[in-house]
C-alpha cells in the first residue's frame, strides 16, 4: 500500500513516503528522537483516496533525524569592473538528513 504525504519542514515543501530519506535545512532537535512534522496532504494510492488540510491536517507526520552535517560549499564573488576590487566568500549550509517512520 503506497501513502504518499506532503509535509512542511522550515519553508520547505517534500513529498514524503515512510521510510523515504530526505535532506532539508537544519532541524534543532536531538539525534534518534522521533518528532512530528506537519502534514499539508495525504495521497493513498490504492484506493485514491485523497486528504486536503486546510492549512494542516490534524495528523502529523512521525520522522528521526538520522544525521546533521554540512552541504557543499557555495562560493559568493562580488567584483567592481576597472578597479581590481574582489571579493570571494565561501558558505556551508548546515543540513539534517531525516528518516520518515510513519505518516
Amino acid at each position: 500500500m503506497a501513502k504518499y504525504a506532503v509535509v512542511k519542514t522550515g519553508s520547505r515543501q517534500f513529498i514524503v513516503s515512510e521510510g523515504k530519506l530526505i535532506t532539508t535545512d537544519k532541524i534543532k532537535s536531538e539525534k534518534d528522537k522521533p518528532t512530528d512534522l506537519e502534514v499539508l496532504l495525504r495521497f493513498n494510492d490504492e484506493t485514491g483516496e485523497v486528504e486536503i488540510g486546510t492549512p494542516y491536517l490534524p495528523k502529523k507526520a512521525k520522522m528521526e533525524i538520522v544525521e546533521q552535517l554540512k552541504g557543499d560549499k557555495i562560493r559568493v564573488a562580488k567584483f567592481k569592473a576597472k578597479v581590481r576590487y574582489r571579493r570571494v566568500q565561501g558558505f556551508r549550509p548546515q543540513l539534517s538528513k531525516i528518516k520518515i517512520q510513519s505518516i
